[in-house]
């Protein structure tokens, strides 16, 4: 399955497909408000400014899943997001990114590998739709192995 075809819910509990970003490069990453990594924000946000006239766009989703860090409402975090960070990329309903009902994005991105070890795993989807990197929570956004990717698959 192309992951621009999945179907994901916005923060205002509406429905739409992935195909909004087709066409475009994405980092997708599954974030929580009260980790650790939570100042990967920051860098997202400057990466999504530095790249977004390329094609590029960041997709945030928010999960609960690890250590309880992403407690609030989907209004909450984007309010949050918004206010220390700076956020102006898209930020997705809040979801689990594991077991019997993680998201559908999640699922597609995770295909048949293992399942998301904590906040702020990163996937890097091309153009096309296809899973072209996947990157650990510790590895922060504007690491080079990430940029190169990201340069791999943006036209110039």
């Amino acid at each position: 399955m192309n992951i621009f075809d999945v179907q994901v819910e916005l923060p205002d509990a509406t429905t739409t497909t992935m195909a909004n970003w087709a066409g475009h490069c994405l980092l997708v990453v599954n974030t929580a408000s009260e980790c650790g990594y939570t100042p990967q924000l920051e860098t997202l946000q400057e990466l999504f400014e530095e790249y977004a006239q390329r094609g590029f766009f960041v997709i945030a989703q928010p999960c609960n899943q690890f250590g309880g860090q992403e407690p609030g409402s989907n209004q909450e975090i984007a309010q949050f997001c918004t206010r220390n960070f700076g956020v102006e990329f898209p930020i997705l309903a809040k979801a689990d990114v594991n077991g019997p009902h993680a998201s559908a994005l999640f699922q597609a991105l995770k295909g048949s590998g293992p399942d998301i070890a904590w906040n702020f795993e990163k996937f890097v989807v091309s153009p096309e739709g296809e899973v072209v990197g996947r990157f650990d929570s510790a590895t922060q956004p504007d690491d080079m192995a990430i940029i190169n990717l990201l340069e791999e698959y943006l036209p110039v």
